[in-house]
């Protein structure tokens, strides 16, 4: 069963690897740079994850492709969305609450790899309304 405490385990333990993943990179590259290093960095701390999964969109009942890829869904619990700008936008902590709705996820993190300190300004974490009925 999954509980609050183990999805904070692992928002802790993601976000530990976006850290490593700054410190070796440091900021000012593209996206890209940094999915394939937290890929690297998510498989030698063996996590789960799944990478650039199409985002389901269900409008009135028919299926829509409309190529919105979430960066990556954590051992099939956490969504894990990461930029490289200058900083994060409300759009962007929007952006990650749908995700997690569509997927029926109850706990994001957003990671700006363009920050300084990736903790203190280029990190967030998010919960829904499904967290709140997770046990501890």
């Amino acid at each position: 069963m999954i509980t609050k405490s183990y999805l904070n385990d692992l928002s802790y333990k993601i976000v530990g690897c976006a850290i490593e993943v700054h410190k070796h990179l440091g900021p000012g590259l593209l996206e890209s740079a940094y999915h394939a290093c937290m890929k690297q960095e998510f498989f030698l701390k063996s996590i789960n994850y799944i990478s650039q999964l199409l985002v389901p969109i269900n409008y009135k009942g028919l299926q829509i492709d409309a190529d919105y890829r979430l960066d990556f869904l954590i051992e099939e619990e956490i969504v894990v969305e990461h930029k490289a700008m200058d900083g994060l936008l409300p759009v962007h902590e929007a952006q990650l609450l749908t995700y997690m709705k569509l997927f029926g996820k109850s706990k994001g993190i957003l990671l700006n790899f363009n920050s300084i300190n990736i903790v203190k300004e280029g990190s967030k974490q998010m919960v829904n309304e499904l967290f709140a009925l997770l046990p501890e």
